[in-house]
C-alpha cells in the first residue's frame, strides 16, 4: 500500500465517531493545510480543521466513512465513499439547528486529498447535501420556489 494512501486511511480512522482524535487528525496536516466542503462552500483551516469533524461527530456520533475505493496517484488520493451515521445530536443550518431525528444517513461522497512531502496540503470533499437532509427529514419546498418562480415572471 502506497504510503500517501496510508496516510489517508489513518485520517479517516481519526475522524470515525468511535475514535474522534482532532488533534491527531490536524497532525496529518501542513501547516497551511485546508479542509474544503464543497456541499456547504466551507473552508477550514489550522484549528479549525478538528472541530469540523467534531462538529460533525456531534450531529452523528457513530459516524463512519465505508471507503468503497480508494485510488492513490503519487501526491493525490482519490476516495469514494459512503458517509453513515445516525442523527443524534442537533444538525446546524444558516437557519438554525434541526434536531435530532434519529434518521439514519448513508450519503454518497467523493474525497479528494492532496498531499505534499507526506502531509495532507487540501481535503476537498464532495457529498450529495440534498441525499443528506432528505435521510434526515428535510425536504426541499418545491411548491414555494414554483410559487415564488412566477411572482417573480410575472412582476417583471
Amino acid at each position: 500500500m502506497d504510503s500517501n494512501e496510508k496516510i489517508i486511511r489513518e485520517a479517516y480512522r481519526l475522524a470515525e465517531g468511535d475514535v474522534l482524535d482532532g488533534d491527531a487528525f490536524l497532525a496529518l496536516f501542513t501547516e497551511d493545510g485546508s479542509f474544503n466542503d464543497m456541499s456547504t462552500s466551507q473552508s477550514f483551516r489550522g484549528e479549525q480543521i478538528p472541530q469540523a469533524i467534531a462538529g460533525l461527530a456531534r450531529s452523528f456520533p457513530d459516524v463512519h466513512r465505508e471507503l468503497l475505493a480508494v485510488h492513490a496517484f503519487g501526491d493525490v488520493v482519490a476516495v469514494e465513499l459512503r458517509i453513515q451515521g445516525t442523527h443524534l445530536g442537533g444538525f446546524p443550518t444558516p437557519a438554525g439547528e434541526i434536531p435530532p431525528t434519529g434518521n439514519r444517513i448513508d450519503v454518497p461522497a467523493a474525497d479528494f486529498w492532496y498531499l505534499r512531502d507526506g502531509k495532507i496540503e487540501k481535503f476537498v470533499c464532495y457529498n450529495l447535501l440534498s441525499v443528506w437532509l432528505d435521510q434526515i427529514g428535510v425536504h426541499p419546498d418545491f411548491k414555494s420556489a414554483v410559487e415564488a418562480g412566477g411572482a417573480a415572471v410575472t412582476s417583471a
